[in-house]
């Protein structure tokens, strides 16, 4: 038996970032704050309501106080000859009348003392209110809310002169418990907040559906692209897209754009590639066919040698080929080129030089070297050390093919200027057939050979150089030699300094060769 697969592990320190949804974050950003501000609707509706329903019981409240101090002063007034004062029963009864709220009275003299009524009732303290006018405040009555309505009579003597001698009223205090208030605010908050437990989750079906309806173009645009072919990459149209993804919907033309242009290019490349591999490999069958028949109609050995030196010939050139076609590879990796470190142009220029001596010689070439013997002096520079070679040599070897024999190779190192900025230039100068103005920016081209010249090789040298250069933000340029402008030609490469390059030229850690 065995057991099930286990699911990949992820290395220390990785976090699985979980896929979010487009739909669910605006239904959340649009239901959070509705349903954080219906608790504060509530809140407030329920305070609103509490002020709507107290307004008109305190204006009654404020009413029924008046009415009592006026029966009281009444009542002190027919009583003047008497020692005490008692409640008319007219008020009571009206003080009676309410039978959802408990209602308490309260008379004081001048000094505070206690006339008639309810004890319960706290004494105000502090500053008391202008005569006349009536006040309002919220109390307890043994453990029970109260609203409270305060009147201070003004003085006797001035107002009502038939009391002077009586007893002298300072104020009057009517008391009443809250219940009849709490059910209208209670009726008032069930209208407002009923209404509301069916229009909630009707707005919330409602925001779902609109968004359903506002993504549906996405879902649309998402079903095109998947309909396609794998070798489709036309633009995708833009108008039949929201405006809002207009945008993205560029940006994947845009990409579609390069992808295409990229894979043209590949498959020409590959297309002359094969083509080019075709004539190595032909001469290789044709010459082991001819050793063959040679070895069995028992031809001499010099036959056999030929044919055996010509399969050596087409077997290097075929080697070539695929060396040529590996470093165009290399040239072209994206992750490569993300590794750079800091390298020493000076020293693979010389390297390179005496790497190619001996074919220099064999060919009675004269190769040389002028420059700086270190690059102390230099600016420093970044790169892919190993791609540089790979440029230094392809132009030698490239020189070196084209010259005659007798001829002249020079290598040159020197500092220089891109602009405003430092560089440090590499040259490399023969004399050769030279290159005709029109053909220069061909030469660059892969599998591109100018005209006139029997020269054995891949034609991808310089189309590698420029991959290269153009990797490392390199200026490249061909033109006619300077000692002999009527032949010959000089490739010129200027490299930036490393402290010239944008931020994002260099991507990862920088090295020291």
């Amino acid at each position: 038996m065995t057991s099930a697969p286990e699911p990949p592990s992820t290395s220390a320190g990785a976090s699985v970032r979980e896929q979010r949804s487009l739909f669910g974050e605006i239904l959340d950003w649009m239901l959070a704050p509705l349903l954080l501000l219906w608790p504060m609707s509530v809140a407030l509706t329920w305070l609103v309501a509490q002020n709507i329903a107290a307004r008109p019981y305190d204006r009654d409240l404020g009413q029924l106080t008046r009415m009592v101090a006026q029966q009281v002063v009444s009542a002190a007034a027919a009583g003047k000859q008497q020692r005490g004062l008692r409640l008319p029963e007219s008020a009571a009864a009206l003080l009676r009348s309410d039978d959802v709220d408990r209602v308490y009275v309260q008379v004081l003299d001048r000094e505070g003392g206690l006339l008639i009524g309810d004890r319960e009732i706290a004494t105000p303290e502090g500053d008391l209110p202008v005569a006349g006018e009536v006040v309002f405040r919220d109390d307890q009555i043994q453990g029970e809310a109260v609203r409270v309505a305060l009147l201070r009579l003004p003085n006797e003597d001035d107002a009502h002169p038939e009391l002077v001698g009586t007893v002298r009223i300072g104020m009057v205090q009517v008391a009443e418990t809250l219940d009849k208030r709490s059910r209208l605010a209670t009726e008032i908050i069930k209208g407002v907040i009923l209404p509301q437990f069916v229009i909630l989750p009707l707005a919330v079906l409602l925001v779902w559906f609109a968004l359903a309806r506002g993504i549906a173009p996405l879902n649309q645009l998402q079903q095109r692209i998947r309909r396609r072919e794998n070798h489709d990459l036309s633009p995708i149209d833009e108008h039949d897209a929201p405006e809002e993804v207009a945008p993205l919907v560029r940006s994947i033309n845009d990409l579609l754009a390069r992808l295409d242009q990229s894979m043209s290019t590949q498959k020409h490349f590959l297309a002359d590639a094969a083509h080019q591999l075709k004539t190595p490999l032909a001469g290789l069958r044709m010459q082991a066919e001819l050793a063959q028949r040679e070895i069995d109609a028992g031809g001499d050995a010099q036959s056999v040698r030929r044919s055996l030196q010509q399969i050596a010939l087409s077997s290097q050139r075929a080697a070539h080929m695929v060396n040529q076609l590996l470093a165009m590879a290399r040239a072209e990796d994206e992750e490569q080129a993300r590794r750079q470190q800091a390298f020493d142009l000076v020293e693979l220029a010389t390297e390179t030089v005496h790497d190619f001596v001996p074919k220099a010689m064999e060919k009675r070439i004269d190769l040389g070297y002028e420059g700086p013997d270190d690059a102390q002096t230099l600016p420093p520079l970044v790169g892919q050390p190993f791609l540089v070679r790979e440029l230094v040599r392809n132009l030698v070897d490239n020189a070196l093919q084209y010259t005659p024999a007798g001829g002249t190779v020079t290598v040159r190192v020197r500092g220089g200027a891109l602009g405003e900025s430092a560089c440090v230039t590499l040259q490399v100068e023969d004399n050769g057939p030279g290159i005709p103005e029109a053909e220069r920016e061909l030469v660059f081209q892969p599998f591109y050979r100018a005209l006139g010249t029997n020269v054995d090789g891949s034609g991808l040298g310089l189309a590698i150089v420029k991959e290269i250069a153009d990797r490392h933000g390199a200026d490249i340029g061909v033109s006619a030699a300077q000692l002999a402008p009527e032949v010959g030609a000089v490739f010129t490469v200027r490299f930036p300094s490393a402290a010239t390059l944008p931020a994002d030229g260099a991507e990862g850690d920088v090295k020291s060769a």
